[in-house]
């Protein structure tokens, strides 16, 4: 009797699926232990453009991949130098303004609500004045305790502190060795395959790239304009709440809503009066029609396809997949899915199934 012997190149072909598959389980459990290096990762995919063109200009790979890491880190500098005062210095004049506003809503804003809605606005000031004082002395006595605990023992603080150490480390490797990393991956591709593999990955890369550009141009211009346009109308607090606005564009609505909410905020702080509120909103009125209209659609473009609602879908999915992880992963994945599905489109659109009538 003939033994039934299963039909090996039939099962080798389901060997990229069995090795995603295994990739994807990895991937869950070593999470963890994967942040810093896949974070490297990401950084070196976004700087490495810059060690390229360095070294073509005549550097040696180890001295471009220094110079762009010391860039990028007094870049980082300056920024936390810049930003963290402002933050501090705003806070600070929160705290100040505090006693004002409350003042402001008992003797002008609860007299005109109940002129105009009828409604009854009690407010006890000194009270609330009175509870603002010792919350906040048991909110700073609350960190001092906190800080001898974080500083012995904690194990996450450690991890911290080590993935800090290890980010750099792992990224210089990454960019010195770049070229090199990818030509051993080449290597491992069925050679039947590395055409359309190649294809794929540049496509991909392609697809990320000019996203990730776009992107970071809308946030940039984004940031000047909300500065500028809150500086206009007087608001202390101009510089910082633009930035976090600016920042935070990438992800879409997020950036305006947490923009209006602290523009909001200060204004009705510093000016105590509805009326200050009206040029504030006025800004991010403009600014969400520029930046819808015009500078996310020309700048990011409809040509790549990456619709906002998957990135945002990408990045809640993977992160909560995967955690941090995911996240760092999420852009390549949705880019490289976007291509293998344009892909397949195409196929469709070639094949007899389609092309047949009935």
């Amino acid at each position: 009797m003939k033994r039934y012997r299963p039909n090996k190149a039939r099962w080798m072909q389901y060997w990229p699926l069995a090795l995603a598959v295994l990739g994807l389980a990895l991937l869950y459990l070593l999470a963890p232990v994967l942040t810093p290096f896949v974070t490297a990762a990401v950084l070196a995919y976004i700087l490495e453009p810059l060690v390229a063109k360095l070294c073509r200009r005549g550097c040696s790979p180890a001295f471009a991949t220094s110079l762009v890491l010391l860039a990028a880190t007094l870049l980082l500098i300056a920024l936390v130098l810049v930003i963290v005062p402002l933050f501090v210095q705003q806070l600070t004049a929160l705290a100040g303004y505090l006693p004002a506003l409350l003042t402001w809503l008992r003797d002008s804003a609860g007299p005109w609500l109940n002129e105009r809605f009828g409604l009854q606005l009690v407010l006890d000031v000194d009270y609330a004045k009175t509870w603002l004082t010792e919350h906040g002395e048991q909110a700073g006595k609350l960190v001092q305790a906190l800080l001898p605990s974080l500083t012995s023992g904690g194990l996450a603080l450690i991890a911290l502190v080590g993935n800090l150490v290890l980010i750099p480390l792992v990224l210089f490797y990454f960019l010195r060795d770049w070229d090199d990393l990818l030509a051993r991956l080449a290597v491992l591709i069925p050679r039947r395959w590395l055409g359309k593999v190649d294809e794929l990955v540049r496509e991909s890369d392609a697809v990320l790239g000019q996203f990730l550009r776009g992107q970071l141009s809308v946030i940039v211009i984004m940031a000047l304009f909300y500065s500028i346009g809150l500086w206009m109308t007087g608001l202390k607090s101009a510089l910082p709440i633009g930035i976090v606005a600016g920042l935070l564009v990438f992800i879409p609505y997020l950036g305006v809503i947490v923009g209006v909410l602290l523009a909001s905020l200060a204004a009705l702080l510093q000016f105590q009066s509805l009326g200050g509120l009206l040029p504030v909103w006025g800004v991010f009125l403009l600014g969400q029609l520029i930046e819808g209209f015009y500078v996310t659609p020309r700048l990011v473009g409809e040509r790549i396809g990456l619709h906002p609602v998957a990135v945002v879908f990408a990045l809640m999915a993977f992160g909560q997949l995967f955690g941090f992880v995911g996240v760092l992963l999420a852009l390549p994945l949705a880019a490289m899915l976007l291509v293998g599905l344009r892909h397949l489109k195409r196929h469709y659109l070639d094949s007899a199934l389609y092309r047949k009538s009935a």
